[in-house]
């Protein structure tokens, strides 16, 4: 170890994550201490890791983080991360930013203050590519003053702002691609008023939590829009058809648009969400470059629509991983594997039902004989932790129905999971 160079010493610490780790570590000899001085780049302090950080005062707690930043040089990645931690003094925080920010490229802040600080106001202007808030409030945003030149990554979790704020604050990120948003307490001056957020540079947006009437994205270069526990009457997505991946996860929303931007689509993954099929099929229909489509636990609402398998096998001739899990039933059975189509490319299936029957055993030997290439098939069920007698015996039946369909397609690797 006395071999090898400081500044490797300095990435050996700075991979450590820790800072009582890091500070351990340090206290080794002398040569590690002047690492830990002057080519420390990582630093994280989470009330998580040492249950000791709960037996401290607030007080003790600055002095400790203070002690420890102010003895390094150059750090470029500061987390600090303090739930259920009692409120820090304004200034410490502003100490901590005020001594790091020149050099900090990335910073991980959950810090609860009195009063409350600006953080947009101490890190903007200087080189961070990447932010993290928690626990926040964020208001009178200055997109003039406030530039984040070089932002690439901005993550706002449980924080209070209007939605004047965030817009302007998005702007003020001309670089960003990625963005994450979870339960925000968006302030809309107008209850009926539309949240509208821009960007040219946004390549990822994941949305969590968030309420609201009206949500208008415009983002020309997005390639990947994930909703998921999400409410709102209106939602869309105007672009450029640079969009290559859209997940819909137990998503309430009356109309959903994504206009242009499906022409690109490569993945579609929906679950836990209530679809008019025509309507949504209309909006994904162009995505000729489809290869994954995933249609889980989704509810209809019309109760004799289906998802028809074979539009969907015209429409995505590249498609090679299909997942088809909702409430079948016979009607839907018949008419679903109507036709001599042929989904030519696909390689994996994955289906499930609600309750396992014979109907499920129909359909997977209807799907079967239309998957030519197909490689792995995924069986998903539901079974009872308190399973009847009657249950029992037609889980055994299907188990033997498909062992028996299976003969006919020894290529075909079988998974069977079930809940």
């Amino acid at each position: 170890m006395e071999a090898l160079p400081v500044e490797v010493v300095g990435n050996i610490l700075s991979r450590l994550g820790s800072a009582r780790d890091v500070v351990i570590a340090a206290a080794a000899c002398r040569k590690w201490q002047e690492a830990w001085r002057n080519h420390l780049h990582t630093l994280m302090f989470n009330s998580n890791d040492w249950p000791l950080y709960h037996e401290f005062s607030t007080s003790r707690l600055e002095i400790i983080i203070t002690q420890t930043i102010f003895q390094t040089k150059g750090l470029q990645c500061l987390s600090i991360i303090m739930d259920d931690v009692d409120e820090f003094c304004a200034g410490a925080v502003i100490a901590w930013l005020m001594y790091t920010r020149e050099t900090l490229r990335e910073l991980h802040y959950n810090v609860r203050t009195t009063p409350n600080i600006n953080i947009l106001e101490k890190c903007g202007r200087q080189k961070l590519e990447v932010l993290t808030m928690a626990h926040n409030t964020i208001t009178g945003v200055e997109p003039c003053y406030q530039k984040f030149i070089c932002l690439r990554s901005l993550s706002l979790n449980c924080v209070s702002i209007p939605a004047l704020d965030l817009s302007l604050l998005l702007t003020a990120c001309p670089k960003i691609k990625i963005l994450t948003l979870v339960s925000l307490d968006i302030v809309m001056s107008d209850p009926q008023a539309t949240m509208d957020l821009s960007s040219s540079s946004l390549k990822d947006i994941y949305i969590e939590a968030i309420s609201l009437d009206k949500f208008i994205l415009e983002a020309d270069s997005l390639e990947k829009l994930h909703l998921k526990d999400c409410s709102f009457e209106v939602f869309e997505l105007v672009g450029k058809g640079m969009l290559r991946f859209l997940k819909i996860d137990d998503v309430s929303v009356i109309h959903l648009d994504i206009g242009e931007s499906a022409e690109n689509l490569e993945i579609v993954d929906v679950s836990n969400f209530t679809i008019m099929w025509a309507k949504f099929h209309h909006m994904i229909s162009r995505s000729s470059k489809l290869r994954k489509l995933r249609l889980w636990d989704v509810v209809f609402d019309d109760e004799d629509e289906f998802v028809d398998i074979e539009t969907i096998s015209s429409c995505f001739p590249l498609l090679k991983h299909l997942s088809l899990n909702y409430d079948l039933r016979e009607p839907a059975v018949q008419y679903g594997l109507q036709g001599s189509f042929v989904l030519e490319n696909v390689i994996v299936l994955e289906l499930g039902w609600t309750v396992i029957s014979d109907l499920f055993s129909m359909w997977i030997s209807g799907l079967l004989e239309r998957c030519p290439r197909l490689r792995k098939l995924v069986i998903h069920g539901l079974v009872s932790e308190t399973k009847t007698h009657e249950e029992c015996h037609m889980l055994a039946a299907f188990t033997s129905s498909i062992v028996r369909l299976m003969r006919k397609y020894l290529h075909v690797e079988v998974e069977f999971e079930y809940e």
